[in-house]
C-alpha cells in the first residue's frame, strides 16, 4: 500500500523530488508497518483520518492520506497534499519561532534583550528582566496560559491581558510550557516589523517557499478541504476552518501559540528547508548558523522554541540525539532528524469527537510508532541496523480503550447516588 514511491515520478505536489525508499537507504518493507499503525489508531477511534509524510536525503519517500476528514462515511478521504489541518501548537515553531529566527538573523531582535524593550507594556517586578531567550525556552516564569476567551473577544484587549499577566516564578528558575510566552513572541514580531504575524510569515516564509496551503484564518471557500475539529466547543457550534484554540480565536485567529492551518505536503517543504540549513530550492529563509542555534538543546529538553528528542513527546525511541520537533494538541506533530537527514510529519484531528476512551493515549502511541518505523527503516546507517520491533505500541493498544478507574471514594459516591435514586425515583 506504499504510495507513489516509484522512480518514474519526478516530484511530489510539494515540489520535493520523490524517490523509492531503497534510493535513499530505506526499507520499503519496514515502512509498510506505518499502514498498520495508522489503521489501528483509526479503528480504535483515536482519530477519523491522518496525513503522513516522510522525507529523507532531500526526497519524499512516503506521502499518504488515511481515513476520512470526519467520522461521517460521506466525508471525503484524507489526502496528504490537499487536506488542511489545524496545526495547533505547531504554529509556535513553524510560525512564531521561524519569525523570531529571521529577525534575530537580521539583527533586529536580540535573544538576551529584555522583552520590555520590545513590548513596553510587559513590565513590573521580575517581568522587566524576562528575556526573549527565556520565552523561547519556556523559562520566563509565565503561567501555562489563562482563559482569555472568558474575558474578551477583542484581540487588542486579549493582548493587553497577556501583557498584564503575573509571573509564577522568577525568570529562569522554573520550566513552564507557556502559550502566553509564545504569544508575547508573536507580539514582538509585530512590534519590530510593524506587520501582523500572519502577514510577515506569508511574505517571508510561506510565499517564498511556495507553501500555498499554509495560512491563518483560511478562506471560507477552502472549508471542504479542512478537517473539522471540536464538535461542541464553548463557541456553541462545530468547528471546521476556524481555529480550535479558544484563546487564539479570542485573539482574532492569529496568535503566537496557535492559529495556523496547513497540509502535510506544505510542511514537508518547511522541514526540508531546515534540513538544508535554512534554504530551499535556491531561496534562503534564514542562515544555517541560526538554524543550528535554534534547534540545539538549550535548557532541559528544550531548544529555542523547538523541543528535542528524549524518547518521549512523540519522537519515539530511535531518533538521533540531535533530533528536534514539536507536537500540537489537535493531533499534529513534526520531527526532524538531521543525523539521518529525515523528517516525519503526522497530521490528525484527534479532537474531532474521538471514539476512543483515551484519545490522548492513542495519538501519543501512534506518533511514537511513526517515528520508530521511520528510524528503523533506515538501513544504510554505519554500524548495526536497528532491529525491527516485534510489536509496535499500536499493536498492544495499551490503555487506549480500557475503562478509566475511579477512586474508592468516587465509586462509593456513585453507589450511594444510585441507591438514592432507587429510593426516590423521579
Amino acid at each position: 500500500m506504499l504510495l507513489l514511491v516509484v522512480a518514474a515520478i519526478l516530484s511530489s505536489s510539494s515540489g520535493l523530488p520523490v524517490k523509492s525508499p531503497s534510493a535513499v537507504g530505506m526499507s520499503e518493507r519496514r515502512l509498510d508497518a506505518i499502514n498498520r499503525v495508522i489503521a489501528r489508531g483509526i479503528k480504535a477511534g483515536g482519530f477519523p483520518g491522518a496525513s503522513v509524510v516522510i522525507g529523507r536525503k532531500g526526497a519524499l519517500v512516503w506521502e499518504h492520506g488515511f481515513g476520512r476528514l470526519s467520522w461521517e462515511t460521506s466525508s471525503d478521504h484524507v489526502s496528504a497534499d490537499s487536506t488542511i489541518y489545524d496545526l495547533a501548537s505547531l504554529s509556535k515553531v513553524v510560525g512564531t519561532t521561524t519569525a523570531i529566527m529571521i529577525l534575530y538573523d537580521e539583527g533586529r531582535v536580540s535573544l538576551d534583550a529584555p522583552v520590555v524593550s520590545y513590548l513596553p507594556g510587559f513590565t513590573g517586578g521580575y517581568k522587566d528582566s524576562v528575556t526573549v531567550r527565556q520565552l523561547l525556552e519556556h523559562r520566563s516564569g509565565l503561567p501555562a496560559g489563562r482563559d482569555l476567551w472568558r474575558l474578551t473577544h477583542d484581540p487588542d484587549q486579549a493582548k493587553q491581558y497577556i501583557l498584564e499577566t503575573q509571573l509564577e516564578c522568577r525568570p529562569g528558575d522554573c520550566y513552564i510550557y507557556s502559550d502566553l510566552g509564545a504569544d508575547l513572541l508573536g507580539m514582538i514580531v509585530e512590534s519590530v516589523t510593524g506587520e501582523t504575524l500572519d502577514v510577515f510569515l506569508q511574505e517571508r516564509v510561506f510565499g517564498p517557499l511556495g507553501m500555498t496551503d499554509t495560512y491563518y484564518r483560511p478562506d471560507a471557500a477552502l472549508k471542504w478541504r479542512i478537517a473539522p475539529t471540536e464538535l461542541n466547543p464553548p463557541r456553541g457550534y462545530p468547528l471546521q476552518g476556524e481555529v480550535h484554540d479558544e484563546n487564539a480565536f479570542a485573539m482574532g485567529g492569529v496568535a503566537g501559540h496557535a492559529g495556523m492551518f496547513s497540509t502535510a505536503s506544505d510542511l514537508a517543504v518547511f522541514a526540508q528547508m531546515l534540513l538544508n540549513g535554512g534554504v530551499y530550492n535556491g531561496t534562503r529563509i534564514v542562515s544555517d548558523s541560526v538554524v543550528a542555534l535554534f534547534t540545539r538543546r538549550a535548557a532541559g529538553t528544550r531548544a529555542l522554541g523547538w523541543d528535542t528528542c528524549d524518547g518521549e513527546a512523540g519522537c519515539g525511541r530511535f531518533m538521533g540525539s540531535h533530533a528536534y520537533g514539536h507536537t500540537g494538541f489537535t493531533g499534529t506533530s513534526i520531527w526532524i532528524d538531521p543525523d539521518r537527514q529525515m523528517f516525519v510529519i503526522l497530521l490528525t484531528n484527534r479532537v474531532h469527537g474521538a471514539r476512543a476512551r483515551r484519545p490522548a493515549r492513542v495519538i501519543a502511541d501512534v506518533r511514537a510508532d511513526l517515528a520508530d518505523a521511520a528510524a528503523v527503516a533506515c538501513t544504510d546507517e554505519p554500524g548495526a541496523v536497528l532491529s525491527m520491533p516485534v510489536a509496535f505500541r499500536a499493536d498492544r493498544e495499551s490503555g487506549w480503550n480500557s475503562r478509566i478507574r475511579h477512586s474508592r471514594r468516587s465509586r462509593a459516591a456513585h453507589r450511594a447516588h444510585r441507591k438514592a435514586r432507587a429510593k426516590h425515583p423521579k
